[in-house]
């Protein structure tokens, strides 16, 4: 694997502004959906994002691939800031980055067959002629497990893991290099879960693909990523490898959600680690560290200073003025899907 990251993320930002009043629309706050990060991903590799709904995970895949646009940062792929890029250059590098939906549903336009879905990013990049293009259609279906007689039929037609092989054969029609799965198998059933990670997994051995995969459940993150990232309110708290994140969690978040993974294994036991209120708001978020509201071990000091994000070891990388110290009691790894 190259030392050299594919994509650098650099505090990224994204705030939705709130406006009052109908004539002149005053902005009267915003929401700090994302607050400043700072990660890579390496060629190759898979990144898992994973945190609860509304951390800003999802916007954080679509502002790297600017599906909207960032208030601050810098995101670099190969070496290019994307977010200074004009219109006709991004174009050109969206050759290179793709999305797979989590509504495969709501990603296919029911008024095309399938055939033209996936045909339909080859022909706005001009790739090929029409012959090529059918070609490469025919070939896509039969790589996602799907026979390429199904390419007349329109999405209503299928069941959702078959809808999802759609949206991944469409992601990779122009052959990218970076692809955010956006929580590509929530909506699918256990067993068609598998299918589609196992999927994923193979098309990146063949393909070289390396991806952002942005998940809540964390057994499934497990399975599937080389590191993992967790967000909280905007903010990413703790980032390493997936052997070091669930077998030495050091931030008192990630041993929370880690704590409500179900364990297969009738003789481990977990102790239960159970946060205290709400999510705030990210339009007010705390002042210093904001997981200070709801933690078991929160000290003055977490309350006034915003933790740096600081390697513990190995690239073990945590925000938390307890760390390494804080271990709340676990034993055993949460299951994973096979």
């Amino acid at each position: 694997m190259s030392t050299t990251p594919l994509l650098q993320v650099r505090n990224l930002k994204k705030h939705f502004p709130i406006h009052r009043g109908i004539l002149f629309k005053k902005q009267v706050g915003a929401v700090k959906a994302v607050d400043g990060l700072d990660f890579d991903v390496m060629p190759g590799e898979t990144l898992g994002l994973v945190g609860e709904s509304g951390c800003g995970k999802s916007t954080t895949g679509r502002l790297i691939l600017r599906l909207i646009e960032a208030t601050a940062g810098q995101v670099t792929f190969d070496g290019q800031d994307l977010l200074q890029l004009p219109a006709d250059r991004m174009r050109e590098m969206r050759k290179q980055m793709q999305i797979v939906f989590q509504n495969p549903y709501a990603s296919l336009d029911p008024r095309m067959t399938i055939g033209d879905s996936i045909a339909e990013p080859l022909r706005v990049h001009g790739v090929g002629d029409e012959a090529a293009v059918q070609k490469r259609v025919k070939e896509l279906l039969e790589r996602v497990g799907l026979s390429p007689t199904y390419s007349g039929r329109y999405p209503h037609e299928f069941s959702g893991g078959q809808r999802q092989r759609i949206g991944i054969a469409r992601a990779l029609a122009i052959k990218p290099r970076f692809i955010v799965a956006d929580e590509p198998v929530s909506a699918l059933d256990v067993s068609v879960q598998a299918q589609v990670l196992n999927l994923l997994d193979d098309l990146q051995d063949e393909f070289g693909l390396t991806y952002l995969f942005i998940a809540h459940n964390l057994a499934t993150v497990q399975h599937i990523s080389d590191r993992v990232a967790v967000m909280y309110l905007g903010k990413m708290v703790e980032l390493g490898t997936s052997d070091q994140l669930y077998a030495n969690p050091k931030h008192p978040y990630t041993q929370a959600l880690l704590s409500a993974v179900p364990e297969p294994d009738p003789t481990l036991k977990r102790e239960r680690v159970i946060l205290q209120g709400d999510i705030p708001s990210p339009v007010n978020p705390p002042s210093g560290c904001r997981f200070h509201t709801r933690c078991p071990v929160a000290v003055d000091r977490c309350r006034v200073e915003d933790p740096a994000f600081v390697d513990t070891g190995s690239g073990h990388m945590v925000a938390c003025h307890h760390h390494p110290a804080v271990a709340l009691p676990m034993v055993g790894l949460p299951g994973s899907v096979a």
